[in-house]
């Protein structure tokens, strides 16, 4: 498995090399760079995490199917954003499988039709998409600056900004000094407000 810090968002490199199936590398970078975003939408789509689980594979098997024919083209739209739509739709027939299964005996049949079924629009889909998207740039950005300081500096950040305790909380917990915190919380937020930005730069 490769570590976080060394997977980058999709780059049109990337992209290239996924033309090749046997380049596994390649497609691991690629699986660990995205799963958990598609898991994660899968669940608050509404579905159980077994399902979660088969709409990551079976999206992962879709652009894989697809990839030989891909064409990146930033003028027609963003990489992420047709890897949205594949996703969207094995969601979607995830949530109508479930609505045709056969009800256990005595279980009343829901009232709601076909149509009723809970179908991720693509409105609120982009919308999802977009939120779990940013939550895992900075998921990513934090363990990349996590690397760059020294273990203490970074417990303090940790503490202080992503858990959010008091900085006398801090303070006694870790034996340190205010202007320490003060200034550990400055330094490393402006490494991670930078790693985040180059993120979204190489975002497709």
């Amino acid at each position: 498995m490769s570590d976080l810090e060394h997977i980058l968002p999709t780059r049109q490199s990337l992209l290239s090399r996924l033309k090749d199936w046997d380049d596994q590398d390649s497609w691991r970078d690629f699986f660990e760079l995205y799963w958990r975003l598609i898991f994660d939408v899968a669940r608050k789509s509404g579905l159980s995490e077994s399902d979660a689980q088969d709409v990551v594979q079976e999206t992962i098997l879709a652009v894989a199917k697809q990839m030989p024919e891909f064409r990146y083209d930033p003028t027609r739209g963003r990489f992420k954003s047709w890897l949205c739509q594949i996703t969207r739709r094995r969601i979607a027939d995830r949530l109508r499988r479930h609505y045709r299964e056969p009800r256990a005996p005595g279980e009343a049949q829901p009232e709601e039709t076909l149509e009723a079924v809970p179908d991720p629009t693509a409105e609120s889909m982009d919308a999802l998409w977009e939120q779990e998207w940013k939550q895992h740039l900075y998921q990513l950005a934090v363990e990349r600056v996590k690397r760059q300081v020294r273990p203490e500096h970074f417990q303090i950040f940790d503490l202080y900004v992503i858990q959010n305790w008091s900085v006398t909380q801090v303070a006694k917990a870790l034996g340190v000094s205010l202007p320490l915190i003060y200034v550990t919380r400055h330094r490393v937020g402006l490494l991670l407000k930078k790693e985040i930005k180059r993120l979204q730069a190489e975002d497709l």
